[in-house]
């Protein structure tokens, strides 16, 4: 029975997205413009937001003079397909008039949430503890256009216990601990047709604990880390009659989302057993950002990450595996609504003067033969498509070999591998054909030209013919293929190409046809 909640993992993650988040988002507050707003006003978009977003809303209130609160507030919701339903009961919270035009909100510094549902026909309660020092809370503004601020020394959630069938899991099974210190922010809500919220936060580190066993198979692992000065600033709007389990219907209603995530630092420790071996990683990083978008047409992520160091010991190797990058980014930005219109998309890699260790390179390397300066791989890459499926779209057959989409044009606006002493780089701007699938066994015919220069590859070959490598037979096959496709270039060991693909079917190397 305790490994099935290990296979339901998705539990905690939604518990943690839609019950502690749904108390967190609106532990908001410190100072805002001075309007006249009630505690009353308050409560009641409480319960309009999250009856917009699917759940059911109980509490019981009472008033005494600018005092009012807030018992037992219940926050329930199904779970999509089925898979039962959330409930989340906050013991107290009490609103304060201050007289000012301004709302206090106030928690008390720890209780616990209480999650109970059904899922494959096991019911499950985790108790969760909500935790704060010196959070101050006030609310702003008027009925349709409040602003949440807040304040607060610590901020923390911690999973204390799960039970499945009335039966208690040890603590080991899986566990969460995640903390925030010397936190700030603000959260704009302006109400319309829409409901557009514009978010602030700040905080000085926030850290994670987590830990997991399967009792059946003993595999475990322990996760912790930290992130230093986090920042986060986004907006979210988000339609009326919100539901979970219909997001093609929701995103067409007008929800988006667009934020940035950025830190000074961050590091990583994991640890544990996978099929009777142990093994760790640490992982440090010079700062960071995580920019993410998305609505009824478009998803965007950009993600980089700067001087970034990671070690890995596994019982199968007597040393660390370390590397580092001095920057590793990626960004893309894909249409995801089916359309007959083509439309634009992107895609971008960057790993800059990525390095290892002497030990690592010592392992195929030893006497050190292959220059071992840092290396360096990046795509920009921006084209057009069309999209003949919605992703959202709940009767879509995962496992169909229907295409997804179909590409019409691919630029390669940049191409660089830079490694062991030799560089590649390129360009290189092409059309599709779909009409046309049989010339290239199913895919569509391209024409356009790429053009290529690679320098030191001769080079590359003899060092790896010393190294015993490849042989001289595959070096001999490998610079005919060379002389084939390109031509020498201007500057000693340098091999320039010019790929044309025509449309008729043909691909010229540098003016002679090689299909």
């Amino acid at each position: 029975m305790r490994h099935k909640l290990i296979k339901k993992g998705y539990l905690m993650s939604v518990f943690l997205r839609r019950s502690c988040g749904a108390a967190l988002a609106y532990a908001v507050a410190t100072q805002g413009a001075f309007a006249d707003l009630s505690a009353d006003d308050v409560w009641s978009d409480w319960q309009s937001y999250f009856t917009s977003m699917g759940y059911t809303v109980t509490g019981d209130e009472s008033t005494s003079g600018d005092v009012t609160t807030i018992s037992n507030m219940t926050l329930s919701v199904a779970l999509p397909e089925e898979d039962g339903q959330f409930q989340m009961v906050m013991p107290e919270m009490t609103l304060t008039e201050i007289g000012d035009g301004t709302v206090t909100i106030d928690l008390p510094e720890s209780f616990p949430m209480e999650i109970t549902g059904q899922a494959e026909d096991e019911n499950f309660a985790a108790t969760v503890t909500y935790s704060h020092s010196q959070l101050n809370m006030v609310v702003s503004g008027t009925p349709d256009d409040m602003t949440y601020d807040y304040k607060a020394d610590n901020l923390g959630v911690k999973l204390d216990s799960i039970e499945v069938d009335g039966e208690a899991l040890p603590k080991d099974v899986f566990g969460i601990d995640v903390q925030a210190s010397d936190l700030s922010g603000s959260s704009r809500m302006q109400i319309g047709d829409n409901r557009n919220i514009s978010q602030t936060f700040n905080a000085a580190t926030l850290s994670y604990d987590l830990n997991f066993q399967d009792p059946e198979s003993g595999e475990n692992g322990l996760i912790n880390g930290q992130l230093d000065q986090l920042a986060f600033e986004g907006n979210n709007v988000v339609p009326p009659d919100f539901d979970f389990s219909d997001p093609e219907a929701f995103y067409k209603a007008g929800f988006s989302f667009d934020g940035t995530f950025t830190y000074a630092a961050g590091s990583t420790d994991l640890s544990g057993t996978s099929e009777g071996q142990a093994f760790s990683m640490n992982s440090t990083s010079e700062g960071g950002r995580f920019a993410a978008s998305i609505d009824a047409e478009r998803i965007v992520y950009d993600i980089d990450q700067n001087s970034t160091k990671m070690a890995v010991t596994t019982a199968g190797l007597p040393f660390p595996i370390e590397l580092s990058m001095a920057k590793a980014g990626l960004n893309f930005e894909f249409p995801i609504q089916q359309s007959d219109e083509v439309q634009p998309f992107g895609f971008g890699l960057n790993l800059t003067d990525f390095t290892m260790s002497d030990i690592l390179w010592g392992i195929f390397d030893p006497a050190g033969a292959l220059p071992r300066d840092p290396a360096t791989i990046a795509l920009d890459a921006t084209g057009t498509a069309k999209v003949l499926m919605n992703i959202f779209d709940p009767e879509i057959d995962v496992e169909s070999d229907e295409a997804p989409g179909e590409l019409h044009s691919l630029k390669i606006n940049e191409l660089l591998v830079s490694l062991v002493g030799a560089k590649l780089t390129g360009t290189g701007d092409f059309a599709f054909d779909n009409t046309n699938t049989e010339e290239f066994d199913g895919l569509p015919s391209p024409s356009g030209v790429a053009n290529l220069q690679l320098v030191g590859a001769n080079q590359l070959i003899d060092t790896l013919i010393g190294m015993g490598i490849i042989s001289d037979e595959d070096a001999l096959g490998a610079r005919m293929m060379m002389g084939l496709m390109a031509v020498p270039g201007e500057e000693p060991d340098t091999l320039n190409s010019k790929i044309e693909f025509t449309e008729d079917g043909q691909i010229l190397a540098n003016g002679q046809r090689i299909k």
